[in-house]
């Protein structure tokens, strides 16, 4: 297939590419870069900021796969931060939605990334696809990141919402950032630790992204996660045990120093049981079922 992808650079981006060239299919990198995509017979220019969008470089196309976002956790969470974690989701995918809406030759199919922040603080509840969107910030982003394909939707394009969990890699993500403490044996639980954590490895984030693009029957929303959550102090010890290293309490303090409390709470203290249901039942096998498993698996790969 040819397929338009935007966040092809990230962590699952990369990934990704390398799994759809693999396997025969033709990327087309949406790309600021306007130098780039004058040159790059792979690359179509767009400027989400503009509103700027190669419309002749996605014509005819198979597929676009929307994953581009700034990153969650990168800066603390001030208002101009906040303002453009959600412009950075809402202003492309509503250009790609109403661009791919209008073509001559649209796409049969649109996977546009969101997460499983959609549901909020879940507590001790397990939730699924039909579940309602929490009220907290990262649950309004979700909301309107995926309200922003409508456009596609009304014109008969497939479209599925990409709700991705705590994706697991030692190249990027949560994991790679919690390797070192855990090494030196600083790693450890936050308080309470009855918090769960819905997982995913970044082999099976990709696959679950293979198999959506792949079924027709997958669409509307789709958690991206493993069958098995676990809490947050399970989650500690596990890697604690991978890694051979005693784990202890983690006060919140310092994260809430760093981050400050929006961030450091919303990342740390959020419980979110989240169920694969519309994986499991379209008939996706995962790779890695069990956390103790995977961790080994990635850690020891290098993955």
């Amino acid at each position: 297939m040819d397929i338009a992808m935007t966040g092809s650079g990230g962590l699952i981006g990369k990934a990704l590419v390398s799994a759809l060239q693999a396997r025969g299919d033709r990327i087309l990198s949406l790309t600021r870069s306007a130098d780039r995509a004058r040159t790059d017979n792979d690359a179509v220019f767009w400027s989400p900021h503009d509103g700027e969008i190669d419309t002749a470089g996605l014509d005819g196309i198979d597929a676009v796969i929307h994953l581009a976002g700034e990153p969650i956790a990168e800066k603390r969470w001030t208002d101009a931060q906040k303002r453009e974690l959600l412009s950075s989701r809402t202003d492309g995918t509503t250009l790609i939605s109403k661009t791919l809406a209008g073509l001559a030759r649209p796409p049969q199919t649109l996977l546009s990334a969101s997460a499983i922040g959609y549901y909020g603080d879940t507590g001790q509840n397990l939730v699924d696809e039909s579940s309602p969107p929490g009220t907290d910030f990262l649950a309004d982003i979700c909301v309107a990141w995926e309200a922003a394909t409508g456009a596609a939707e009304d014109a008969g394009i497939r479209t599925a919402h990409l709700r991705t969990g705590i994706v697991q890699s030692t190249r990027g993500g949560a994991l790679a950032k919690q390797l070192l403490p855990f090494k030196l044996g600083l790693g450890g639980k936050v308080l309470p630790g009855t918090q769960w954590i819905s997982w995913i490895t970044i082999d099976d984030e990709v696959g679950a992204i293979l198999h959506a693009l792949d079924t027709p029957e997958v669409s509307g929303p789709v958690n991206l996660v493993a069958p098995n959550p676990v809490t947050n102090a399970d989650y500690a010890s596990t890697l604690g045990k991978v890694l051979h290293r005693p784990t202890f309490i983690i006060p919140l303090f310092g994260p809430k120093l760093l981050f400050g409390s929006e961030l450091a709470e919303s990342l740390l203290k959020t419980s979110q049981r989240v169920g694969d249901g519309v994986l499991s039942a379209t008939g996706y096998k995962f790779t890695h079922t069990n956390l103790v498993d995977a961790l080994r698996s990635i850690i020891d790969a290098g993955g």
